[in-house]
């Protein structure tokens, strides 16, 4: 009985592991400017942040006003690479339709917003319709 509670305990002790992106924490990441924090990223994501800094900046200051006022981001910038400073927010993300709510991860860091709001679903074909095939013009006479 006692080697049963003692596992018990220490999986309640472990916790979960921070995420580091190219060696940094996410923390400490989400301290830096957008620019100094672009030295982490890909150089695909990095030339893109640093030759967009106005706009994603802006995107950041929109999103920070909005979460104070407990209001929805609602975005068609699916072009804006996701920064430190965007992890934990929900964005929706305009497909074309409609806006997919999305929730930021770590893991998405260096991506764009577009990757995560795919703009074609899923075609769902019914059965042929009568005439369609040989069978059902057969059936049909």
């Amino acid at each position: 009985m006692e080697k049963i509670e003692e596992k018990t305990e220490e999986k309640t002790e472990i916790k979960k592991k921070d995420f580091f992106y190219r060696g940094q924490n996410v923390d400490y990441l989400k301290t830096l400017d957008v620019r100094e924090s672009a030295k982490y990223f890909p150089s695909r994501s990095r030339r893109t942040i640093l030759r967009n800094f106005d706009k994603i900046e802006q995107f950041i200051k929109k999103c920070e006003k909005k979460v104070v006022k407990n209001k929805k981001i609602k975005t068609h910038l699916r072009e804006i690479v996701i920064v430190p400073k965007m992890v934990g927010l929900t964005i929706g993300i305009h497909n074309g339709r409609n806006f997919q709510e999305l929730t930021i991860l770590p893991e998405m860091m260096g991506h764009t917003l577009g990757e995560f709001s795919p703009t074609r679903s899923k075609v769902n074909h019914g059965t042929a319709g009568i005439g369609a095939t040989k069978s059902s013009k057969a059936q049909k006479k």
